[in-house]
C-alpha cells in the first residue's frame, strides 16, 4: 500500500478549484472547503464534491438530501480559510456570516457572489475510503461577477 503522506505530497501538485460544499438541514447549517468536485454530467446536469467522512459535522449532508457547490473568486481567500477549519474557534454561524447567502431551490445555502453556484439534490453518496462522494442533480445554478478563480497548489492560494 502507498504511504498516505507520500501520496498527500503529489495531490499538493495538482492545482484544485477551490470551492465551499454547502448543506442545510432541520435548522443547521454545515459548510466545507474542498477541492476534491468536478462535472459528471451535462444531460442531466450532475456533479460531484468529496467531504471527509471521519467528520462526524459531514453526517449532515446524508440526511440532508441537498448540497450546494460554491465556486470561489480569487479574492474570497478569507472566506476559504474560515470554511476549511483552519479556525475550529469559528462556529458555523460565524463562518456563514462572512458570506453573504442565499437559497435557490433545494434549500442549500448558495453564495450569492461566487464565481458560480450548483444547486443540487443529493442523488448518491458513497463512502470511498475515508471520504464521502456526494452526486448530485444540478437543480439551479447563479453566477457572481466575473473574475480570476481561486486555487489550491503546492500547499497555498493561487489564482488564474
Amino acid at each position: 500500500m502507498l504511504d498516505p503522506s507520500l501520496y498527500r505530497d503529489a495531490m499538493s501538485r495538482y492545482a484544485g478549484h477551490v470551492q465551499i460544499v454547502t448543506t442545510a438541514h432541520a435548522g443547521e447549517k454545515r459548510g466545507v472547503t474542498i477541492t476534491a468536485a468536478c462535472s459528471v454530467s451535462d444531460n442531466p446536469a450532475m456533479v460531484l464534491a468529496c467531504v471527509n467522512a471521519s467528520n462526524p459535522k459531514n453526517a449532515i449532508f446524508s440526511r440532508s438530501g441537498n448540497f450546494a457547490l460554491n465556486t470561489l473568486s480569487g479574492s474570497q481567500i478569507e472566506l476559504a480559510n474560515a470554511f476549511s477549519g483552519r479556525d475550529p474557534a469559528l462556529t458555523s454561524e460565524q463562518r456563514f456570516a462572512m458570506g453573504n447567502w442565499q437559497e435557490l431551490v433545494t434549500g442549500a445555502p448558495v453564495l450569492k457572489d461566487a464565481l458560480a453556484a450548483f444547486d443540487c439534490r443529493l442523488v448518491e453518496l458513497k463512502v470511498m475510503a475515508t471520504h464521502m462522494v456526494l452526486i448530485g442533480e444540478v437543480m439551479g445554478v447563479s453566477f457572481g461577477e466575473p473574475g480570476e478563480a481561486l486555487l489550491y497548489m503546492d500547499r497555498g492560494y493561487r489564482t488564474l
